[in-house]
């Protein structure tokens, strides 16, 4: 099985804009040493503790200081955009690093109103999203005879798409165009089962993909000991929570007592949105990253990890590398 990372380049507290940027140079670094198959970056607007808004500069960005890692939008927020110029910018991006990016799409607008107004893009065009899609897989396809507007570059370099989604609309785009889905499990799994049956069920063979490829993406907080585990994770619950409260910030340092910050209550809801994630030693996340496959088998994992120490997360994603590498000699013997 194939093993990914998802970025949003995260802004800790004590930190900024710089040096998060080249915290993920070098987890990116590291990661194509681990054995990690893609490295992807989101699309997130107005956000003070996310460092990744012009997705598609950071990925040159980290393409160009990587040499053989797959490197992508988890996602492009294509509502955000005009399907041609995501065109030529990745066609560029797949031009300088050839046979190593990936486009995923997603349909969400990465902001509120307020950001679509800044963007000049109206959320309406969210209803438009399949046909952006198909005028975007037009762009990067073969040449069309008689087309007036050609992506240069962009044309020919069939950069490979993915549909994002944490709903039933992706896995059926996704299912009726023949193209991988990846599902947003990390943040919002309540219809992780219903999407991947969906998805799988009423795939349709393309040019692009002749069998369903599914992606999970699991939220990894991995240390020496369950408890150092626990205390990595309250960082990525703290940060929910303030989100969910209208408060976004930078990444917050991890605390040693979750309920005194947020409350139990605001806390059991975090619980359940972030419950597709494995946390602690190695021994017990070894344990439920298995679970997690053998529930949902996913064709790949894609992990994230929002920590708030450099050394801490990378540590995280090393522990998770080691156990997915020889869970898949394991499964080989």
């Amino acid at each position: 099985m194939r093993y990914s990372i998802l970025d949003l380049a995260p802004v800790p507290e004590g930190t900024d804009a710089g040096g998060a940027i080249a915290n993920s140079v070098d987890l990116a670094r590291h990661a194509e040493e681990w054995g990690y198959f893609r490295y992807w970056l989101a699309e997130h607007h107005n956000m003070p503790g996310i460092a990744s808004a012009a997705t598609s500069v950071l990925i040159g960005h980290i393409a160009s200081a990587t040499r053989t890692i797959r490197v992508g939008a988890g996602g492009v927020m294509l509502p955000n955009h005009s399907p041609y110029v995501i065109a030529e910018q990745f066609g560029t991006l797949a031009t300088i690093h050839p046979g190593r990016i990936d486009l995923g799409l997603g349909r969400a607008p990465g902001g509120d109103m307020a950001v679509a107004r800044a963007l000049r893009r109206g959320l309406q065009e969210a209803d438009g999203f399949p046909q952006d899609v198909v005028e975007l897989m037009g762009y990067l396809g073969d040449r069309q005879p008689g087309a007036a507007v050609r992506a240069h570059p962009g044309e020919g370099t069939k950069v490979p798409i993915w549909i994002l989604g944490s709903s039933l609309y992706g896995a059926q785009l996704a299912a009726h165009l023949g193209l991988p889905y990846a599902f947003a499990s990390h943040f919002a799994p309540a219809a992780l089962e219903e999407a991947s049956e969906i998805y799988r069920r009423y795939f349709k063979p393309s040019v692009h993909l002749d069998q369903p490829h599914f992606m999970l993406a699991v939220n990894v907080f991995a240390a020496d000991t369950d408890a150092e585990g626990a205390y990595l994770r309250t960082t990525m619950q703290l940060a929910f929570a303030r989100l969910r409260s209208g408060m976004p910030g930078k990444l917050p340092r991890p605390v040693d007592d979750i309920d005194a910050e947020i409350g139990p209550h605001m806390r059991a809801g975090v619980n359940e949105a972030l419950r597709i994630s494995a946390v602690g030693s190695p021994g017990t996340v070894r344990t439920q990253l298995a679970q997690l496959i053998d529930r949902y088998s996913p064709d790949e994992l894609i992990l994230t990890g929002q920590i708030h120490d450099h050394d801490a997360r990378l540590r995280s994603f090393r522990i998770a590398a080691d156990i997915l590498a020889d869970m898949t000699v394991s499964a080989h013997a």
